[in-house]
């Protein structure tokens, strides 16, 4: 069995290399039986110097690099590393230190027992760490989780989470169509039309603030409010 993880990543170079480097030693390769590992990363035209941090780990076969000419977004780098995934398992690792990639085996826990379809890793369950910071942000959060959840039926308690792994062969069924943020709304609602095992896991997160970062704004917020109307609507109407 084959896992094939999809970084996103526009303008982090300071932190890209060591995310790559977490993922490698997190002991993946050996998480079920024979699992192998390839790493997918899609550069979303950085204009800070992280495509040369990049190449040299490409040039060593460390990594798939696929590279954009302009910026797109988020959800239009998932869908140009998601067609190139080769791995029966597919699951996605922001470019930045949020997220914790030693986390990443116990996501797929779930999937290689047989339970589950999709995990969401959630930062509002369990009893892992996370930074205290942005209180709105978190009131955002909740809020577009429990909007998404009334229109598909899900309890989940982070739709918002970064970290999701996908069965492949239900993946192939998703035609993403958002370029940004809205990918997260989106994919939960489809996921949720075809009637997919959902799991969650508990995850630690290491949040960062927009002066160290974070790129995710008030707009993004309310464009996943349409996101999750949208798709829900379309869900609901067997669309």
């Amino acid at each position: 069995m084959k896992l094939s993880i999809v970084i996103p990543v526009y303008n982090e170079r300071e932190t890209i290399e060591r995310v790559i480097r977490h993922v490698l030693a997190a002991g993946l390769e050996r998480t079920g039986d024979g699992l192998d590992l390839e790493l997918v990363v899609v550069d979303d035209a950085s204009t800070d110097g992280t495509r040369e941090v990049l190449g040299p780990l490409a040039e060593e076969g460390v990594i798939r690099l696929l590279a954009h000419s302009e910026n797109r977004g988020k959800g239009a780098a998932l869908r140009t590393g998601f067609a190139e995934a080769t791995g029966d398992l597919v699951a996605i690792q922001d470019a930045d230190l949020e997220y914790d990639p030693a986390e990443l085996p116990k996501l797929l826990g779930p999937i290689l027992d047989g339970h589950a379809d999709v995990v969401y890793g959630s930062r509002f369950a369990g009893g892992q760490a996370h930074r205290v910071l942005l209180f709105w942000h978190f009131v955002g959060n909740r809020f577009l989780t429990l909007l998404s959840n009334a229109f598909t039926n899900l309890n989940l308690t982070d739709m918002e989470t970064c970290y999701k792994v996908f069965r492949r062969e239900l993946l192939e069924r998703i035609v993403i169509e958002e370029d940004r943020f809205g990918f997260e709304p989106e994919i939960t609602a489809k996921v949720a039309a075809l009637g997919a095992r959902v799991y969650e896991v508990g995850i630690s997160y290491y949040g960062r603030t927009y002066a160290e970062g974070k790129k995710i704004g008030w707009k993004d917020g309310v464009h996943a409010v349409w996101c999750i109307v949208k798709y829900g609507l379309r869900r609901n109407r067997g669309l």
